[in-house]
């Protein structure tokens, strides 16, 4: 069964179309303090606040008790701010590991454990030169650079595309390590990756990335699924999940799902129910029927749909905003897409979202929001600027 497709409700995704990537932004020695050049705000109230140029930034965050600012690159490096400025020497250069040639290939993101202060470690998430997806980990010097030579293999994926990597690594509430898949790639589920529970492609998994014995890894046996689904998986039934976040106030789990050809999706489902759900890909795409062979028993249904005939493409993920100094979007989910650019926010809520709207700010080439320690949110541009949101 179909239904209407339904206009933005929260969250936008990235990169689900071939040619997306833009142009490289420069990289920067030093950050520059400025406001944006958007679009003037409704009510002249928020802006954003240059926190410095990249080379293809896709991805910021902090360390846990940090207070540097970490920017990853696409093409395989990750800069450091610190108080204010760009550190001139990467705190990570692993150009010769990673591939991004593709769209949507590269340095995808990197997480600190919530016990970084006494482990000194980093997880990072790349696509190899075997075009396959890594999850590795490293140690932390004292200077804050990584230690390229102790990369160990967490995870290893084989891939049969360039796109629909996923690429998120996210620390839960609970304190696992989530790890956000694409299906794999090309077009309409080919291999049906998405419902089939015994590949991690078209998932948000959930591992202890912590060595035990001779397991890289381990993952609780059964898993959300139960007997004869992979114990990794958390949830099922994306196509690339491009940026998803727990809302630090009520634990909640946000998804951007990028879709294919027509709708774009959010996902939401409170804490009680962060694993165990089937969001429906590649049966539905959005509230859509789509691959006839594909059935998704109990699936979750998104939040928030938009069409592309609204001028978007591909959705790319944000956070519930919990800054106080956001006072006017406090408790409310930002979102964009890549290639509107437009900032939009709603309260997220189930069976749908309300009150979806337009923050009156654009931002090109949106690849992805960040947060760090005190709750500020960061909007990252593929062109090379990193913003803050402020108000």
């Amino acid at each position: 069964m179909s239904t209407p497709r339904r206009r933005r409700s929260a969250v936008l995704g990235l990169m689900a179309v071939a040619g997306l990537i833009a142009g490289c932004g420069g990289g920067s020695d030093s950050s520059e303090t400025s406001t944006a050049a958007v679009q003037p705000p409704a009510g002249g109230q928020l802006r954003l606040e240059k926190v410095g140029d990249f080379d293809q930034p896709d991805y910021v965050t902090q360390p846990p008790g940090g207070d540097d600012l970490y920017v990853v690159e696409r093409a395989g490096t990750v800069r450091i701010v610190r108080g204010g400025e760009i550190v001139s020497t990467p705190a990570l250069d692993i150009r010769d590991r990673v591939t991004s040639d593709g769209e949507e290939q590269g340095l995808l993101s990197i997480a600190f454990p919530p016990d970084f202060q006494s482990s000194h470690e980093v997880y990072a998430y790349y696509t190899g030169k075997d075009q396959d997806q890594h999850v590795v980990g490293y140690r932390v010097a004292a200077d804050g650079s990584f230690d390229a030579g102790s990369e160990r293999l967490i995870l290893h994926m084989d891939d049969f595309a360039s796109n629909h990597n996923g690429g998120l690594l996210l620390f839960g509430p609970d304190g696992g390590l989530y790890i956000g898949t694409g299906d794999g790639g090309i077009a309409d589920d080919p291999r049906r990756n998405g419902q089939n529970t015994g590949s991690l492609l078209g998932k948000i998994l959930r591992i202890d990335p912590h060595q035990s014995g001779e397991q890289p890894y381990t993952a609780r046996s059964p898993g959300p699924l139960g007997q004869g689904a992979r114990p990794e998986i958390c949830d099922y039934g994306l196509r690339n999940p491009w940026r998803f976040s727990f809302d630090r106030g009520s634990g909640a789990l946000l998804i951007g799902d990028v879709g294919q050809s027509a709708v774009e999706e959010i996902d939401y489902v409170p804490s009680e129910r962060t694993c165990g759900n089937n969001f429906g890909w590649s049966a539905f795409e959005g509230d859509d029927r789509f691959n006839q062979d594909q059935t998704a028993p109990n699936a979750v249904p998104p939040v928030l749909t938009y069409s592309h005939d609204d001028g978007g493409c591909s959705v790319t993920g944000g956070y519930v905003v919990r800054d106080r100094e956001l006072s006017s979007l406090y408790g409310r989910y930002v979102y964009g897409d890549f290639c509107v650019g437009d900032l939009r926010s709603f309260v997220p809520a189930a069976p749908r979202a309300r009150d979806d709207r337009s923050l009156g700010l654009r931002v090109s080439s949106l690849s992805s929001f960040g947060e760090d320690n005190a709750g500020h949110i960061y909007v990252v541009s593929l062109d090379g600027p990193v913003y803050r949101l402020v108000q």
